[in-house]
């Protein structure tokens, strides 16, 4: 009973920053890591970052130092701080939870599509 819901996506302009919100509710003891991962248009889904427990952040190389996962316990949200974006963001960014026991992501949120023009 994980429910994940994505915000904060729209149209953006090259080199301006968004930030895309994952409100996480349910049994979230059950959760040991809830990351972000995008799929552009005919393109493979990828890893954006991951924030796990007790650990830092972990970010895909290309997105390391542009973007900044972030979580806020009181409100059980996780965040995605993006900056400099390039048309090449373009992509619906999924918000994804890993099961503590099963080890893989079990829960995924509706996705929300970013648009970079340039």
């Amino acid at each position: 009973q994980v429910q994940l819901v994505e915000s904060g996506g729209g149209l953006a302009q090259a080199g301006g920053p968004l930030r895309l919100s994952c409100a996480v509710s349910g049994c979230i003891f059950s959760l040991n890591a809830i990351g972000w991962h995008r799929q552009a248009p005919g393109k493979q889904c990828e890893l954006v970052a991951v924030n796990i427990s007790s650990t830092s952040p972990v970010y895909a190389d290309a997105m390391r130092g542009q973007f900044t996962i972030t979580r806020d316990n009181t409100k059980s949200t996780v965040y995605l701080q993006m900056n400099s974006l390039k048309p090449e963001d373009t992509a619906v960014y999924y918000c994804a939870a890993r099961n503590a026991i099963l080890g893989s992501y079990n829960y995924w949120g509706q996705g929300t599509q970013v648009t970079v023009s340039s």
